[in-house]
């Protein structure tokens, strides 16, 4: 675990973040708390990571969703060696996402 990020305030965050109770909350608090670029840019990495864990190569998932090589390759640097964080959530929630072109709303 990364301990950069682990400090009071963090946790704080992340305290608020499991708050939540449903995903029109997570939609009103992200709103807030990002721009729509970063939630894009979050989105965007996850579906990454599921597109990755199903066997797409880079090529495919640019031509899917027009995310970076760099950003492909950062996200899978963190499949293969990160703290398991999008595996625990891929795990759990894998059938929710898009694999086709469509932009998640």
């Amino acid at each position: 675990m990364n301990d950069k990020i682990r400090d009071e305030l963090t946790d704080g965050l992340f305290d608020a973040i499991l708050s939540l109770e449903d995903r029109e909350e997570c939609y009103r608090f992200f709103e807030d708390l990002c721009t729509v670029s970063e939630i894009k840019s979050l989105a965007s990495r996850l579906r990454v990571a599921s597109l990755l864990s199903k066997g797409h190569t880079y090529t495919e998932i640019f031509e899917l969703t027009g995310v970076s090589t760099a950003t492909i390759s950062r996200v899978n640097r963190c499949l293969e060696y990160g703290a398991d964080g999008y595996r625990t959530v891929l795990d759990r929630i894998s059938h929710n996402l898009p694999d086709g072109k469509e932009t998640p709303e």
